[in-house]
């Protein structure tokens, strides 16, 4: 039965298969190698500025980026028990010899979080006013949640080679799908009764989206931001394969060599760093989504 059903599709021979793989492949090798330099130099400001960030908290007293991560966190969360958790947390990352590495990883997560923001939210506010870009960009995305996330690796290492941009990249492509959808999803679900008023008092399009849309929608961006930040963390052992250094780079060597307590460590400590990032997130997010309806209640 199933034989009959498949002997109605037109066999593709094994040879026109793999004749259509190596001119594919061909065809990227030959982008790769064409405009490989131009790439190459158009992405060299950020490895000036993540090799400055890096050597930045790399080289500052360890007691000034403690101050200042945990003021961060405060500033955030207005949570004294998340900043002694900081605290202790970065004292015990120190004492088991993993802070240059974790300084590596922040470094890495801050830039990816960044480039996410900026290069989503504006892609999911013009997914939120069209339906058309919304239609063309949601199986993209869909595409970029599922791909397994080792196969991000390939175009990026075959285009830069080995290094920091290569995994900043990998990084941002996988993390990126959040920070759209929510953004999109949270512009969408603003009140049209609150846009209607804010038309009737003159308000543009402009007007209307950094005053009310964007500011109601902020707690569903946040949450898409916390995603983000989430899957970028998950993503820093698969990009030490490709010669990002940080935490990821132990838990690969631990694999390989099969160092049990060398994994664990640095596991927890990227752990560690994903429960203060979601904790201080979640925290600005429900403090935000507070004041703006107190701000309504007035």
């Amino acid at each position: 039965m199933a034989d009959s059903w498949l002997s109605k599709f037109p066999k593709m021979d094994r040879a026109d298969l793999l004749e259509i793989r190596k001119s594919l492949d061909g065809a990227f090798r030959d982008f790769s190698r064409e405009y490989g330099d131009e790439i190459e130099s158009f992405f060299s400001p950020l490895l000036d500025f993540l090799i400055w960030f890096e050597k930045l908290l790399v080289q500052s007293p360890w007691w000034a980026v403690l101050i200042v991560i945990t003021a961060m966190v405060y500033l955030a969360s207005r949570s004294w028990k998340l900043s002694l958790g900081v605290v202790v947390s970065f004292l015990l990352i120190g004492y088991f010899g993993m802070w240059e590495d974790t300084m590596r990883t922040l470094s890495i997560i801050t830039v990816c979080t960044l480039l996410a923001i900026i290069l989503g939210v504006p892609i999911g506010i013009f997914m939120a006013r069209s339906d058309r870009t919304q239609s063309a960009v949601t199986p993209i995305l869909d595409v970029m949640q599922t791909m397994p996330a080792f196969v991000y690796l390939i175009p990026v290492v075959m285009l830069l080679g080995i290094g920091k941009v290569p995994g900043v990249i990998a990084v941002v492509i996988y993390a990126i799908p959040p920070v759209i959808r929510l953004t999109n999803l949270g512009i969408r679900l603003v009140d049209k009764e609150v846009l209607e008023a804010a038309t009737a008092y003159g308000a543009n399009k402009m007007q209307r989206l950094l005053g009310v849309q964007l500011p109601l929608a902020a707690p569903t961006i946040m949450a898409g931001i916390n995603q983000t930040i989430m899957m970028a963390l998950g993503m820093v052992v698969i990009a030490s394969m490709i010669g990002v250094k940080g935490l990821g780079q132990p838990v690969l060597k631990s694999i390989t060599n099969q160092y049990f307590t060398l994994g664990l460590f640095n596991g927890l400590a990227i752990v560690a760093l994903a429960i203060i990032f979601d904790r201080a997130s979640q925290a600005y997010a429900k403090r935000s989504q507070k004041h703006l309806q107190d701000g309504h209640n007035v």
